[in-house]
């Protein structure tokens, strides 16, 4: 059986290109926002990986099927339907930090490891960054350089 291809992986376009894309003007707003918020909490320049998420740094991970690959420590998507914030350091060790911090955030609904929130009015924005900071550092801590 051929071992399927990440989809998902960092590609040469033009982040601000696909900031300057976004359709609709709010969102696009947004996203200069939390584009802003995460290269102060990694201290990375931005890329895009697959076609609609920008990302800050990397890591390889291998799960217990042997299935390996790398992926973006932190990120976002400036999607239609709501601003996607992967969020991986969550499900670290810090749960309960994470929760205190989700109890204070405002208006969003979180999956398993992404934050979706439909107005960054809605939101806390100091509150958001913790979050970020929060879930960069646990992934440093778990995936180290």
């Amino acid at each position: 059986m051929a071992k399927a291809e990440l989809k998902t992986k960092a590609t040469e376009v033009s982040v601000a290109d696909f900031i300057a894309a976004v359709p609709d003007a709010r969102r696009r707003e947004e996203a200069a926002v939390v584009d802003a918020i995460h290269r102060r909490v990694t201290g990375h320049e931005p890329k895009m990986w697959g076609p609609s998420i920008i990302g800050y740094g990397s890591y390889d991970y291998v799960y217990e099927s042997g299935r390996s690959g790398t992926f973006c420590r932190a990120g976002f998507s400036p999607r239609k339907a709501a601003m996607t914030i992967y969020l991986m350091g969550r499900y670290c060790d810090r749960q309960k930090d994470a929760d205190a911090l989700f109890a204070r955030l405002g208006k969003h609904r979180t999956g398993k490891s992404c934050l979706y929130i439909n107005k960054l009015a809605d939101v806390d924005l100091d509150v958001l960054e913790q979050l970020v900071a929060l879930s960069w550092d646990a992934m440093n801590e778990r995936y180290p350089d």
